[in-house]
């Protein structure tokens, strides 16, 4: 019961951090109307969230055994649900920004003490692989939500009204009722410590080692790639919706919510697949299919007229079909972070995990400043053709994963032999 009721607490807690992550193209949008300033301007809310998600997690990963999972997980609710309170009090520009920077913090805290957590509470790569898209899976259905909840405080007929400030009431009190589920919560973390405590300078060193093993920078880089591609779409497909496709505001965002719908849908269907077919082929399916989406799919977008009564069942059929990219993007992040942790030692999870939170974070603001450069210059459109870029590069670095993480495979059999003898 202990057990369940901890993954019923990490699946809350990676679906209110999708909520608030994922929030960031809705915020970009409504700032852009409500605050005035421009798409790069905008843009930076990216950077706000995302690096201090790569110094939180080069920081304090390798030692978070130290603080304890549970209580990091506690301790990055508090400080976000802090700041969402401040949005409400004091609106403005500033405050969004100091908004995305606890997200960020707190983000970093958080998910490396999930994933980390994710392999103290299985036992085979089985169980982890299923557990790890279960969780990543949640986390699309709180970006569904994101755009629905923040749709609802928005103002219709006047987008740059404020009052789109008081979702974060809302959010705040899903944070602290976070809190109350954790505290209830029980975790044996005695496996993640190694016999071993660990300073930052460890922290360093271990990390260090991590990034020596050529299986983890060719990992890392497919992690980075894959979230330059997702941010570009994700952070960026409101905004499309409504410059490129016409849509009202409110409506923008919540079409764009069929990205995460998709995702979500995405995720459950890859667990049933990955039981028939092996993960690589899956994933390369998955990147030609999301080349060919957009080829065949972003002409459709060209020279778009809509009326003044649009609604979703005269919207444009592009507004349908750029979202359904989420079904094939949706199990590329979680199997790869499956297939590289389930690969290393659990001491090691807490380093790697930082590692997967750094470069993911790295690739999300690239991703965003990159389109946001691209759409503000050239519009929309070439901004999202501009990801077969990634796209491509993607199927190279799959290629030598595979080929790394067989080598390991039959590495750990030798092993277990040389040491029975």
């Amino acid at each position: 019961m202990c057990r369940y009721r901890m993954i019923v607490a990490l699946a809350t807690i990676y679906m209110v951090f999708a909520i608030l992550l994922n929030s960031v193209g809705t915020v970009i949008l409504q700032s852009i109307h409500t605050f005035g300033i421009d798409k790069p301007q905008a843009s930076l809310l990216e950077l706000f969230k995302d690096l201090p998600i790569a110094i939180t997690s080069f920081l304090v990963a390798s030692f978070l055994p130290k603080l304890g999972y549970r209580r990091a997980m506690m301790l990055s609710l508090c400080i976000v649900g802090s700041a969402c309170m401040l949005m409400p009090l004091f609106p403005g520009f500033h405050t969004t920004e100091l908004l995305f920077t606890c997200i960020g913090v707190s983000f970093a805290l958080a998910k490396v003490a999930v994933y980390s957590s994710i392999g103290l509470l299985t036992s085979n790569k089985a169980e982890h692989g299923r557990l790890t898209n279960t969780i990543e899976g949640l986390f699309m259905l709180g970006v569904l939500a994101s755009g629905w909840l923040f749709s609802a405080f928005i103002d219709h007929a006047d987008p740059a009204n404020p009052s789109w400030f008081n979702v974060y009431w809302v959010l705040a009190a899903m944070c602290f009722g976070t809190i109350a589920l954790l505290w209830g919560a029980t975790l044996d973390e005695s496996a993640a410590h190694g016999g071993t405590a660990h300073s930052l300078g460890q922290a360093m060193r271990d990390m260090y080692r991590l990034l020596m093993r050529t299986l983890v920078y060719v990992f890392l880089l497919s992690a980075f790639l894959y979230v330059l591609i997702e941010q570009s779409f994700s952070t960026w497909l409101p905004t499309f919706n409504n410059e490129i496709l016409k849509l009202p505001n409110a409506m923008s965002i919540q079409m764009a919510s069929i990205l995460a719908g998709a995702t979500a849908l995405g995720r459950i269907v890859a667990g049933q697949l990955l039981r028939r077919m092996s993960w690589h082929l899956l994933l390369n399916l998955c990147v030609v299919g999301m080349g060919a989406l957009i080829l065949l799919v972003l002409p459709l977008a060209r020279e778009v007229h809509v009326g003044a009564n649009v609604n979703w069942f005269n919207a444009p059929i592009a507004a349908y079909l750029i979202p359904l990219i989420g079904l094939l993007m949706a199990p590329i992040y979680p199997v790869i972070n499956s297939v590289a942790l389930s690969s290393l030692p659990k001491p090691s999870h807490a380093a790697m995990t930082g590692l997967i939170v750094i470069f993911s974070a790295l690739g999300g603001t690239l991703g965003s400043r990159i389109t946001a450069i691209v759409f503000s210059s050239f519009g929309g459109i070439h901004a999202f053709y501009f990801s077969l870029v990634p796209m491509c590069l993607v199927l190279v670095t799959l290629f030598y994963f595979k080929r790394e993480t067989d080598r390991v495979g039959a590495a750990e059999p030798a092993a277990m032999g040389l040491s029975t003898k």
